[in-house]
């Protein structure tokens, strides 16, 4: 996540280039900064991903 290559960066860059969004793009890319900054304090506090990333698999899409 340091590199700036997460889901969560790639989120808010896709937000930026999706202008239509307006204040949907807003709301989530603050999500998205938000779990960034939850992710950090629990690296600061447990050594390790949170556990929803660091056990994160490709899985089959929705159907």
């Amino acid at each position: 996540m340091q590199n700036d290559l997460d889901r969560f960066h790639l989120v808010q860059d896709v937000v930026d280039r999706l202008l239509h969004l307006g204040s949907k793009g807003d709301y989530l890319k603050q999500m998205m900064q938000d779990k960034l900054i939850e992710h950090k304090h629990y690296i600061d506090k447990h050594g390790e991903d949170l556990p929803e990333i660091r056990n994160w698999k490709w899985g089959v899409g929705r159907e």
